[in-house]
C-alpha cells in the first residue's frame, strides 16, 4: 500500500493487497478513496457496537466488501444490471480467480449487492452490515457516533474526498443514461436519473396494466 496509508488500520494480507491494486486500477480515484474510507468508518462504527476485527468478524472480508462495493461503477464492472449487482458479480469473479473460498466469496457478494439496502444489510452479519454502514457514513456522517477529529483529518489527508458524492452521482447517472435498464423505476439509480431528467414515474396502475398484463384492473 502507498505510504499515505501506512498509519491507517487496513488489513495487509496478500488478498487485501491484490484487491487494492486491482480496484485502484479500474476505478476513478474519487470512488476508490471513498471505498477505502468506507472500511475505516465501517470498522469504527463496528467498534462502537463492541465489535472487534478478527474476533467478532473477518476483517479481511469487511475490507474486501468495502473496497469492491462500487466496482460496478468502473468501466470493467459496467454490465447490464444495476451497478450494485454488476459490482457484486465482478467482485465474485475477481476473488474467485484469486483463490478465495466460495463461502467467503458469497459473503462479499452479499455485502456488495446489499449495500444500497440499508434496512436489510444492517440485519446481516457484521462483514455485510458494516460495509453499508461505513459507505453511508462516508457520504453522510450522521448518527450518534463521531470519530475523533484528528482521526478524520488523518483519513482525509491520506484519502482526499475529491468531490466523492457528485462523482458517484455523475457516474451512476452516466451509466444509466447510456443503459436505461440499469436504473429501473423506484430503484436508487432510477431515482437519481429521475432527478437528472425530471421524468415522471409511472403509477402503480400504469405498471400493472401495461402490456403484457393480467388485466387485474378490468372491471375493478
Amino acid at each position: 500500500m502507498d505510504n499515505a496509508y501506512r498509519e491507517l488500520p487496513f488489513p495487509r494480507t496478500d488478498m487485501a493487497l491484490k484487491a487494492v491494486r486491482y480496484v485502484k486500477g479500474i476505478e476513478a480515484l474519487a470512488i476508490f478513496n471513498h471505498s477505502m474510507r468506507s472500511y475505516l468508518y465501517g470498522r469504527f462504527l463496528g467498534e462502537q457496537q463492541g465489535l472487534q476485527p478478527d474476533r467478532d468478524y473477518d476483517d479481511e472480508l469487511l475490507f474486501l466488501g468495502c473496497l469492491l462495493h462500487d466496482a460496478g461503477l468502473s468501466p470493467e464492472g459496467n454490465g447490464d444490471q444495476r451497478f450494485d449487482l454488476d459490482g457484486a458479480d465482478l467482485a465474485a469473479r475477481f476473488l474467485t480467480d484469486q483463490g478465495l473460498s466460495p463461502e467467503k466469496v458469497d459473503i462479499v457478494w452479499d455485502a456488495v449487492a446489499l449495500h444500497l439496502h440499508y434496512e436489510i444489510a444492517i440485519r446481516k452479519r457484521p462483514e455485510i452490515a458494516l460495509v453499508t454502514a461505513g459507505a453511508g457514513y462516508d457520504l453522510g456522517p450522521q448518527g450518534p457516533h463521531t470519530p475523533p477529529a484528528s482521526y478524520v483529518h488523518h483519513i482525509h489527508a491520506a484519502l482526499p474526498r475529491l468531490h466523492a458524492a457528485p462523482v458517484l452521482y455523475d457516474t451512476i447517472v452516466g451509466q444509466a443514461l447510456d443503459k436505461p435498464h440499469k436504473a429501473p423505476p423506484f430503484s436508487m439509480p432510477g431515482e437519481l436519473v429521475r432527478q437528472k431528467t425530471q421524468e415522471t414515474w409511472p403509477t402503480w396502475e400504469q405498471l400493472m396494466t401495461q402490456p403484457p398484463s393480467w388485466n387485474d384492473y378490468d372491471g375493478y
